[in-house]
């Protein structure tokens, strides 16, 4: 079970700020479940052994990651993202999810409040390895929001699959999640996760390997001790 603490900025509302400024965005965790093998942030875990390049940003979780795959057989990815936008100015269960375009075959998505109880839930599917397909913060109820992708797919061999995430505050392009804080500093202020699968190989191009892989950096761990105001008990 995941608790929060809520944290009212009582004299932002009372003497207000001057000006729009950038949205304060944090990462409250991240899971990956590949093929039932779960990495948690909170638990200290690290990236997926499939980790090939990453530009990911463990503070405010915004980047891309890149995974790669190449031994033939069945794969189940799911990746999930929690994050606050202006949390200290406005709490966390103000915002709302949507998505954006078509989903891909063998893809599968969900937004949730990652607390809740409910059958189905978000955070109970992405550990289980199966996505819903669901919204369960629509704009008419807002609350906390997490965002997961899922990809179900298969290598023959000689084939490699790449994964590509894309977090970002700007409209992505193809199947996207949004997650919305109407109330932020940027009135309002978003955050896409889109995410794509490529399978080549098996006669065809190879996707050569690359010199060197990004580092991460310190903040990809220990991600409960950045100042945020939630707590984490399981």
């Amino acid at each position: 079970m995941k608790v929060k603490v809520l944290v009212f900025a009582f004299l932002f509302m009372v003497f207000g700020v001057s000006g729009a400024s950038a949205a304060t965005i944090d990462l409250f965790e991240w899971i990956f479940n590949v093929n039932g093998t779960v990495s948690d942030s909170l638990n200290g875990d690290p990236f997926p052994l499939s980790l090939w390049q990453s530009t990911f940003n463990g503070q405010d979780g915004l980047g891309t990651l890149i995974f790669r795959f190449t031994n033939p057989g069945s794969y189940n990815f799911i990746a999930f993202f929690d994050h606050e936008i202006d949390q200290t100015i406005n709490t966390f269960f103000n915002e709302y999810g949507s998505t954006n375009g078509s989903l891909a075959v063998g893809q599968s998505w969900q937004i949730g409040d990652p607390f809740s109880k409910d059958p189905g839930n978000i955070y109970d599917n992405v550990l289980a390895g199966a996505l819903g397909n669901t919204n369960g913060v629509p704009s008419s109820t807002p609350n906390d929001v997490s965002m997961a992708l899922g990809w179900n797919f298969a290598l023959a061999s000689g084939e490699i699959g790449t994964i590509r995430l894309d977090l970002n505050t700007a409209t992505l392009a193809g199947f996207s999640l949004q997650q919305t804080d109407p109330e932020s500093t940027l009135y309002p202020a978003d955050i896409y996760f889109s995410g794509s699968l490529e399978i080549r190989g098996g006669g065809g191009p190879v996707i050569p390997e690359p010199a060197t892989m990004l580092l991460l950096g310190s903040g990809l761990v220990g991600l409960a001790g950045l100042g945020r105001k939630k707590l984490f008990k399981k």
